[in-house]
């Protein structure tokens, strides 16, 4: 299940479907990479398109920022990557990017709920159930303000221009990841790994005011397919002058 209600407050979890701790059919262990970020193959739910696993050099890239070049059907969608938020997250990014497993990818969940407002991308399968074939640790946020409409204090506010990771739980980070237009609350289990430039703003209102599909059973979605269809055409690093 890809979609789950939590509460009120913060109206769903931005999860993978399956994520649990895989292993090999024959009973040997998924291979993992050998470097701080632990890269580990899921072969119970292999890649939605065939990439090996990322580099992982003894010290991972952690300083400075990446700006990546993203041009979607609705406009587009210019993302900064934070090495120093994320830096396993970040090198898995680029090393997915790289290799093209973004491209022709369409963004498969809109969110609409008044405490959740989220465009989720990232599956080749567009169905919320593919990813790369691997999975890595959590790199979760620790400056995140609380989310006012949480009078608890539990849910962060993940505001307007964040980029986030989705998972299926703790440590089952792949390739879906969120982008956030509008204020969410949310628990803090969600690494953030960057922005959205103001540009990608402008494309992220147009596909949400576009709406969400309506179905037989709900004529009046908060959580679903955009009816307009955002397509990533290329997720490429950019080129600096």
């Amino acid at each position: 299940m890809n979609r789950a209600l939590i509460s009120a407050f913060a109206a769903v979890t931005l999860v993978v479907s399956g994520g649990s701790a895989a292993t090999a059919s024959d009973g040997a262990p998924p291979r993992t990479t050998h470097g701080p970020c632990q890269y580990t193959q899921t072969p119970d739910e292999p890649p939605a398109r065939h990439v090996p696993l990322p580099p992982d050099p003894r010290r991972t890239p952690s300083r400075g920022t990446v700006d990546m070049a993203v041009p979607t059907s609705q406009g587009p969608l210019p993302l900064r990557l934070d090495r120093a938020k994320a830096p396993c997250t970040v090198q898995s990014f680029l090393h997915l990017a790289r290799h093209g497993f973004y491209d022709r990818t369409v963004c498969h969940r809109l969110t609409a709920y008044p405490t959740l407002k989220v465009l989720q991308c990232g599956d080749p399968t567009g169905t919320g159930e593919g990813g790369p074939g691997y999975k890595y640790k959590d790199e979760l946020p620790v400056d995140l303000p609380p989310a006012p409409t949480d009078p608890t204090g539990a849910r962060r506010l993940y505001g307007r221009g964040l980029l986030a990771m989705a998972n299926a739980g703790p440590d089952t980070n792949g390739s879906q990841f969120f982008v956030v237009y509008g204020d969410s609350a949310l628990r803090p289990n969600y690494t953030v790994f960057g922005t959205v430039g103001p540009d990608g703003l402008a494309t992220l209102d147009k596909t949400a005011a576009g709406g969400i599909e309506p179905t037989a059973e709900d004529p009046a979605p908060v959580d679903g397919t955009p009816v307009l269809r955002t397509e990533l055409l290329r997720v490429r690093q950019s080129c600096r002058p």
